[in-house]
């Protein structure tokens, strides 16, 4: 995916032709809809400050009616550039939600550029799944995952139709997404 200097201006594109327009989730349209989506634009320096922010965040959303910010996506270009680097923070992160005892109320996803599933080669398209233009930490409630989950039918078979959809569109195809007006 080609970078703008815009990092807020890139994921809304990614989440709007990618995770929303391929069905990457189904649940992504509702709160984009509904404009309850947080973005943060993230200046930290380090893997340290940018916990901190999190830690900030991550008490906005619980303070925060979910009908005025349901998810926050911290997109966070300037630190954990590295996928394994960013693999091994997601354990602070974790670790700080249970500091926060907010374990059961909130919950982190990962989104990286390079991203790459466990025993999968770095190039399988499976992994695009999970690629944002910049490492990007998303913050939900774990009420609203529930509830979207209870809501839809067969859950478990998201995973699937996403490889196949993946699969059938191909890393040109990917690419196309951002590349030409939709």
């Amino acid at each position: 995916m080609q970078r703008s200097d815009d990092p807020i201006a890139d994921t809304r594109l990614w989440l709007e032709r990618a995770v929303i327009g391929l069905n990457l989730c189904p649940f992504a349209k509702a709160v984009v809809v509904k404009d309850q989506v947080r973005f943060v634009l993230s200046d930290a320096p380090t893997p340290e400050a940018l916990l901190e922010e999190l830690g900030e965040e991550l008490l906005r959303l619980r303070d925060t009616p979910a009908a005025d910010i349901d998810t926050t996506l911290i997109v966070h270009p300037q630190v954990l550039g590295d996928f394994l680097d960013y693999n091994d923070f997601l354990d602070e992160a974790d670790g700080l939600i249970e500091a926060l005892d907010l374990d059961g109320v909130l919950q982190v996803a990962s989104f990286h550029p390079a991203y790459q599933f466990a025993n999968t080669a770095p190039d399988e398209i499976g992994n695009y799944s999970n690629r944002a233009p910049y490492p990007t930490l998303h913050l939900l409630r774990e009420d609203s995952v529930a509830r979207a989950v209870d809501a839809y039918p067969e859950p478990h078979s998201i995973i699937d139709r996403n490889l196949r959809t993946l699969e059938q569109l191909g890393h040109a195809g990917w690419a196309r997404l951002f590349t030409e007006a939709n």
